[in-house]
């Protein structure tokens, strides 16, 4: 006989039969953003740990925070804000940032850029002083304190005159007690990374000119504070970069040899060298540096812990890799030796810092399941690395967690890389459709790449019942040099190829429902996306999140940074203008035929909003069904809890409608043309 209990029990624990996509999942655009914030700048001073909080419930703004386990006032990371309630840390150097915060020697010495007005700031006796004074004309980043904390090294980039031709950008050195500033490096188009040498003698930089981008060619020069009279970069000594077509970056002193490092892709690889020599310290055919170096400012993939050691990690199968070694007076560096999962470090991991006990090491990490969290791992006892704080307080279930798979796929110009994400809820299970809908996610930049740590909006919607494709297309970065530069003169043909060919490729390996593809992507991956709606007939629907539409309008139209790129990745604008008008998606609107989304924010310099607008006027004019929602308030990015939430909640319920899916709990969305 049958135990009535057992039967019950195996019953309310069988997974409910509902079609792909119509699951219900406790991972709710509410959920992702609730309890989420972003983790970066990472510092450890004196034992003390700090890092900076992006916040969406608080209109996105980003906080200094320092981890306080035992305070009474703690959030829910451990740690205590360090700045005021109005602060917001964020510099719009090159529109993107990045580097908006330095640390002195001691606690007591940090600056930081203020967005409101990007002045210079700091803190005293517990309250914040602007260092500069003005309304916006000034931009300071990626900068380093001398060693009295008297001097502040940075990159200035002025828009007394706004248009991006006349931007200017430049090294210089600020009086912390005054604010006043003098020019140490100006005449190129652009800088990055001024740092300062262990005697304060020298004070290394970054630069380079269009229409080159920092991972095309730039320059590593010197200048001596003491002897060079002149601020002209030409007059100051040239360490790498003199082919024109060698990308250098991330030059640091070693703090005991005074040796000057940087990366350099000059092997075909971002390999570490040391200043004078002509070969890496540390060969290997892996990219160091980070995921996407030169995007934003203020990056650095390898460092010194404080005896003096290397510490550098790369990426492999989708992993990161610690590498740790000896730095030698000249040559190779000795004693490498690698850790990674098996010696208890999280899948992916950046931002290594030493303290001085130079046992403990700092990073920022996660995993598919582990959202990005700051650890500390002991590197004589090594074991499980210990998460000290979590982006985000809320906790998914395994059972809804996906893990995605690498995978390889061939496409025109031989192989390209994804991440498969398959449906994962162990509530739901589908008996009645063979494949899931898919979902192919294009990346920004273009070059730049995607990962593995836990993203739940990828989360999102796996769990209820689609697939997803997260593509490095030929162009991103992490592949090597050659891979990297597959997209010159092929953007809107390589990308597109690929994410295309990724799709096809599950297609045929039964893992992807071949009518329901659709894709989506940010900024330049919107236009990838809208590019292969235009001039593919692969996917079915289609969502574009600041993306463009049009690669005219767009060289005349963005800012000083990108404002040439796509002489690289097109052509030079105007004379090959027939070649823009052949590749932007609006120009091809008779070849549009399905539907698509528009997302995009009211103030972003990047992708100005007519873009959207021009595309959507196209489409309903040609009566496909789309929708367009413009954010206010909103740049390049979404960083208001309420935004992102309805971003994501519309590409559901847009694609619900398409694709006729019950969503469970969709929201209302008004599709014109349907």
């Amino acid at each position: 006989m049958k135990n009535p209990l057992r039967t019950a029990a195996s019953l309310a624990s069988a997974p409910k039969d509902l079609p792909f996509g119509a699951w219900e999942s406790p991972i709710t655009s509410k959920s992702i953003t609730a309890g989420s914030v972003s983790i970066g700048n990472l510092n450890v001073v004196e034992n003390q740990i700090f890092w900076t909080e992006g916040r969406p419930q608080e209109g996105g703004r980003n906080v200094l925070c320092k981890y306080a386990p035992e305070a009474e006032d703690k959030n829910d990371r451990n740690a205590i804000d360090v700045v005021s309630e109005a602060s917001n840390i964020r510099t719009l150097v090159h529109e993107y940032g990045g580097g908006a915060l330095c640390f002195g020697k001691t606690c007591d010495e940090v600056v930081f850029s203020e967005y409101t007005g990007q002045n210079l700031c700091t803190i005293k006796n517990g309250k914040e002083e602007s260092i500069t004074q003005g309304d916006g004309r000034f931009r300071f980043a990626d900068g380093v304190l001398s060693n009295d904390a008297q001097t502040f090294y940075c990159v200035r980039e002025d828009h007394d005159k706004p248009a991006p031709k006349d931007v200017v950008n430049e090294i210089v050195s600020v009086n912390m007690k005054n604010g006043s500033m003098i020019v140490l490096a100006t005449g190129e188009d652009f800088y990055a990374a001024p740092r300062l040498s262990p005697d304060e003698k020298k004070l290394a930089y970054v630069t380079w000119n269009h229409p080159n981008m920092p991972w095309d060619a730039t320059e590593l020069r010197v200048v001596d504070l003491e002897k060079d009279d002149s601020s002209q970069t030409a007059d100051h000594t040239l360490i790498a970069g003199a082919d024109g077509d060698t990308s250098i970056l991330q030059p640091l002193w070693h703090p005991q040899s005074g040796d000057l490092f940087y990366i350099s892709d000059h092997s075909g690889y971002y390999n570490i060298y040391r200043a004078g020599t002509e070969e890496s310290v540390l060969p290997m055919n892996v990219d160091f540096g980070g995921a996407a170096p030169g995007w934003v400012l203020g990056q650095q993939g390898f460092s010194f812990i404080p005896d003096g050691r290397l510490v550098a990690q790369y990426q492999k199968d989708g992993k990161s890799v610690l590498a740790i070694a000896t730095v030698t007076d000249d040559g190779p560096v000795q004693d490498v030796v690698e850790y990674g999962m098996d010696d208890g470090l999280p899948m992916k991991f950046g931002s290594v810092q030493g303290s001085p006990s130079n046992d403990d090491l700092y990073f920022v990490g996660g995993s598919p399941s582990t959202p990005t969290s700051v650890f500390k791992w002991n590197l004589d006892k090594k074991g499980p690395a210990e998460v000290l704080a979590c982006s985000s307080s809320l906790s998914f279930s395994e059972d809804v967690i996906s893990i995605p798979k690498q995978v390889e796929f061939p496409t025109t110009l031989g192989t390209a890389f994804g991440y498969y994400y398959p449906p994962k809820n162990n509530a739901f299970q589908c008996t009645s459709e063979k494949s899931p809908p898919l979902l192919v996610k294009a990346h920004g930049g273009p070059t730049a790449c995607t990962g593995t740590a836990f993203n739940a909006g990828i989360q999102f919607w796996t769990s209820r019942g689609f697939a997803v494709l997260d593509v490095d297309y030929g162009g991103s970065t992490g592949y090597g040099r050659d891979y990297r530069r597959r997209l010159r003169k092929s953007w809107g043909i390589v990308d597109i190829d690929d994410v295309c060919a990724g799709a096809k490729y599950l297609v045929e390996k039964e893992l992807a429902d071949g009518d329901r593809l659709c894709i989506d992507g940010g900024s330049a991956g919107g236009y990838t996306t809208l590019g292969a709606l235009a001039f593919r007939d692969v996917f079915k629907a289609g969502c574009s999140l600041y993306g463009i539409g049009d690669l005219k309008a767009l060289a005349g139209d963005t800012h000083k940074f990108e404002s040439r790129y796509l002489d690289g990745l097109v052509g030079p604008y105007p004379e090959d203008e027939a070649i823009y008008e052949e590749r932007s998606p609006i120009e091809s609107v008779d070849t549009l035929a399905c539907p698509i989304l528009l997302l995009q924010g009211a103030e972003d310099k990047v992708v100005p909003p007519n873009q959207a607008k021009m595309m959507h006027d196209a489409l309903l004019k040609k009566g496909i069904p789309t929708c367009l929602k413009i954010y206010e308030g909103e740049q390049h990015g979404f960083r208001q809890a309420k935004n992102i939430e309805d971003a994501l909640d519309s590409e559901l319920a847009f694609y619900g409608r398409v694709f006729g899916i019950g969503v469970h709990n969709a929201i209302d969305i008004d599709i014109d043309n349907m």
